[in-house]
């Protein structure tokens, strides 16, 4: 599959365990609630043709799931796991807690239902779904209940579709034990080794999903006395200047999140809040923007420059992203910028 940032997702791994295929609407029914949970399961138009795929790691799982038919599922609620739902194919759409999203093929939600919870799959929609349990995004929230913080439906962001691709791409590798990951840090001949590679990736999906669901729907913190709100802001402040400091020194430079989190001082989540809260954007995007400036920059003060030099000098590996990123921002493609009309 090909999302529209242009990541892919090879589901090879995936398809080697098919758990079951059935025509016969009780017994998918009885397969699916031993996967997930009890639930109603109303069958609508079209042929049941069922057919679920599902590879485990160490805690988590990833399952692919048809059933043919047009169907609409109402599942009791859960909080011993959530479920990050992927669409691959057709339409499905999610209602939780009194909140609604549709997902196209490409676009994922995180599902964490505290109360009720209804999804209506069309004909022939194939969805993945990661579940994740509820120990584990205990595990890398210590002291907080984040079962309890994380949103009951929640649409992820366009943005985050290339990093959730690399992670469920990594995550089915790891799905086949350490032959499946070799290669990936030379850790193909040591089962140990690749066990503790497991291990720590799995809670590295977890903490990523908290980052992009959790905290920005956790409870407000205490009202501060107004001279400590303000130490907390100069210093989130100086947080935010570190970080885009880094960023405007290596604006051509590969940087990843650790990289910039590292940069400012504080963990990845953290500096996801501030970046939301300050600049309205999460830090990766705060980083494209300051490179669109740039490369608009270079091409305004530089006569006869290269469109494909502007976007290699300031990040850009990806000419037609470049382009579409640079009109969405400018208003025009960096082509016109460059050879402007007369």
């Amino acid at each position: 599959m090909t999302f529209s940032s242009g990541a892919r997702l090879d589901l090879a791994p995936l398809y080697r365990s098919c758990l079951f295929s059935s025509r016969e609407p009780q017994e998918s029914h009885m397969r699916v609630a031993q996967e997930f949970s009890e639930h109603n399961l109303r069958w609508k138009r079209g042929t049941v043709d069922t057919v679920m795929y599902r590879a485990r790691a160490s805690e988590l799982s990833v399952v692919m799931l048809r059933y043919g038919a047009e169907i609409e599922i109402t599942p009791r609620p859960f909080d011993d796991f959530a479920l990050l739902h992927l669409t691959l194919k057709g339409m499905a759409e999610i209602e939780s807690d009194g909140k609604r999203v549709a997902l196209a093929p490409g676009r994922s939600a995180l599902l964490a239902p505290r109360k009720d919870l209804r999804m209506h799959w069309q004909e022939d929609s194939e969805q993945l779904i990661v579940k994740i349990p509820g120990s584990m995004l205990r595990a890398c929230s210590p002291g907080n209940d984040p079962m309890a913080q994380l949103p009951s439906v929640a649409l992820s962001s366009p943005t985050a579709e290339h990093q959730w691709a690399t992670l469920i791409q990594l995550l089915l590798l790891a799905t086949h034990g350490p032959g499946g990951i070799g290669g990936i840090g030379g850790i193909s001949g040591d089962s140990a080794l690749a066990g503790n590679w497991i291990h720590h990736f799995e809670h590295a999906v977890a903490s990523y999903l908290l980052v992009q669901h959790g905290e920005a729907h956790a409870p407000a913190p205490a009202p501060q006395p107004p001279d400590r709100q303000q130490q907390v802001q100069d210093l989130e402040q100086q947080r935010l200047e570190a970080m885009d400091a880094y960023m405007r020194t290596r604006l051509g430079a590969p940087i990843g999140l650790i990289d910039l989190a590292k940069a400012a001082g504080v963990s990845v989540r953290s500096l996801h809040t501030l970046s939301l809260k300050h600049h309205g954007v999460s830090p990766m995007e705060q980083l494209r923007l300051l490179r669109l400036d740039a490369a608009r920059s270079f091409l305004l003060a530089q006569q006869q420059a290269s469109v494909t030099d502007a976007a290699l000098l300031h990040g850009f590996g990806h000419l037609g992203r470049f382009s579409a990123y640079y009109r969405e921002r400018f208003g025009e493609l960096p082509s016109q910028t460059a050879r402007p009309m007369h």
